[in-house]
């Protein structure tokens, strides 16, 4: 009996110093006006995107969900304007592991929407394979797709005033590297049917978004333009969809214990988009809701600089 009671106030224990770790609640203060406001969110159909695309529309921005699912976009669109009474929400087709469908989409959104001041790289993925340019997946979904999006919207984000760019990152870059050689003659940062294999692909992915916030920051000084990256915690979403099922079945369990719901997770995104005053921190990475140090991997400029440059070459910018 004694040592089923010390097993339960381990127990407790380790899920009290969780809760107030790795999956740590936070919640944005911040209330920067967003009417009139036109805002993009990639993956809004779904998770942490269609939580912030609900609080954004709330508070009476345009939100364009850029999606490649239709069904799902017109599914979130009807829920978020049941909930917020807007009906200022559209969706627009965007598969980020196409850079053809990326060009579309921006060529479409500049004929059509006369502003934009918010853009939110929100989409990403855990998965092996590859797109439809041949890159590894998630090198070519979590970061490429987003590098020519952003890089295609600039012009227009200049225009608006206080405009910005938060792109979603992860704890998980800690874990990441870039190997520029590899990535230039194979197209990926690492691919696999294993598991680990596809995750350490997705850190190098994450490592990617935070050295292009990081870098995209010194290119926008002299502009109103500001960016940030975001962990949003370790949070209950689709991204995992990919995983096998024996891997869901460990999964589903702790998500159900630990896991941050959607709303939660979008905190530190609406900070990044709302809180006034954060313009000095433009570039750095924030999570709950504050901004954080990252290892000197993750601020690197010379690689950062070089990221870009590769990026610009595989995405036909330059």
């Amino acid at each position: 009996m004694f040592q089923l009671v010390v097993g339960v106030l381990v127990l407790g224990v380790v899920y009290a110093l969780l809760v107030e770790t790795l999956f740590k609640k936070s919640k944005c203060k911040g209330g920067r006006e967003m009417a009139g406001k036109s805002v993009i969110i990639t993956g809004g159909n779904t998770g942490i995107g269609k939580a912030t695309a609900m609080d954004l529309a709330g508070r009476g921005a345009r939100v364009i969900l850029a999606c490649r699912n239709q069904q799902k976009a017109e599914a979130a669109i009807s829920d978020i304007k049941k909930a917020t009474g807007s009906t200022n929400v559209a969706y627009m087709q965007l598969d980020l592991s196409s850079l053809k469908s990326v060009r579309s989409f921006t060529e479409a959104y500049l004929k059509t929407e006369s502003r934009l001041d918010l853009l939110i790289n929100n989409a990403g993925l855990v998965a092996d394979g590859r797109t439809e340019d041949g890159f590894g997946i998630e090198f070519g979904v979590n970061h490429l797709g987003h590098f020519l999006l952003t890089c295609l919207l600039l012009d227009r984000l200049k225009e608006s005033p206080g405009a910005r760019v938060i792109t979603l990152s992860s704890m998980a870059h800690r874990w990441g590297k870039i190997d520029f050689d590899a990535l230039v003659a194979n197209r990926d940062l690492g691919t696999g049917r294993y598991s680990w294999q596809f995750f350490q692909a997705y850190c190098n992915s994450k490592l990617c978004n935070v050295l292009f916030t990081h870098e995209l920051a010194k290119r926008l000084k002299g502009t109103s333009v500001t960016c940030y990256s975001v962990h949003p915690g370790i949070v209950k979403t689709e991204l995992s969809r990919h995983v096998s099922l024996w891997q869901k079945v460990f999964i589903e369990p702790v998500a159900w214990l630990l896991f941050l719901d959607p709303t939660t997770g979008a905190q530190t995104t609406l900070h990044c988009a709302l809180q006034e005053g954060i313009e000095a921190l433009s570039g750095r990475y924030f999570s709950c809701c504050a901004a954080q140090d990252v290892n000197a991997r993750a601020k690197d400029d010379a690689v950062a600089k070089k990221l870009w440059e590769v990026s610009e070459r595989l995405s036909g910018l330059s």
